[in-house]
């Protein structure tokens, strides 16, 4: 039975919102009210220019170190299974990763008893350096490139004339 691509599409989404509700749940478990792992034991990078370049300013972890490629590795391992890897693939595993990390940072904040959203601010969000227009700027930035990359994942080939 073949799917319909916009079906295919829909439910990719619907299964990577809910692996972030879980994982905002799991993460809200670890920090409780103190976000980018402030109390957690493990190092903390909190100043370089390769930070400023790629984490928009935020501190680097050991918990983020580790975190980030477990994720990423999660997302590809329907490549491993089937054997099979493109272009196109690659692209929508990229933007799901996006979609993920985008959506369970704002979860993390709506779900957390500490936060919610009515402190969700750059008052009471001292990690997310970069605002604009009421959220931080990796969202946008984030949200824009994953869009882009999920949508041409999902055109059709063309032929060549």
């Amino acid at each position: 039975m073949t799917i319909p691509r916009w079906s295919q599409a829909c439910l990719l989404l619907g299964w990577v919102a809910v692996l972030r509700f879980f994982f905002a749940h799991v993460e809200i478990q670890i920090e409780g009210p103190h976000g980018w792992e402030t109390n957690l034991p493990t190092w903390r990078v909190e100043s370089h220019w390769l930070l400023d370049l790629f984490w928009s300013g935020r501190p680097m972890t050991g918990y983020h170190a580790w975190l980030f490629p477990f994720v990423a590795a999660v997302f590809h391992l329907p490549i491993f299974l089937s054997g099979s890897w493109s272009a196109r693939m690659e692209a929508r595993i990229i933007a799901t990763i996006m979609f993920f990390w985008v959506m369970e940072d704002i979860l993390w904040f709506i779900l957390n008893p500490a936060f919610g959203w009515t402190k969700f601010s750059t008052a009471n969000i001292p990690w997310h350096i970069h605002w604009w227009l009421g959220l931080p700027t990796d969202y946008w930035i984030s949200s824009a490139i994953g869009i882009a990359l999920f949508v041409w994942s999902y055109r059709r080939k063309t032929s060549a004339p």
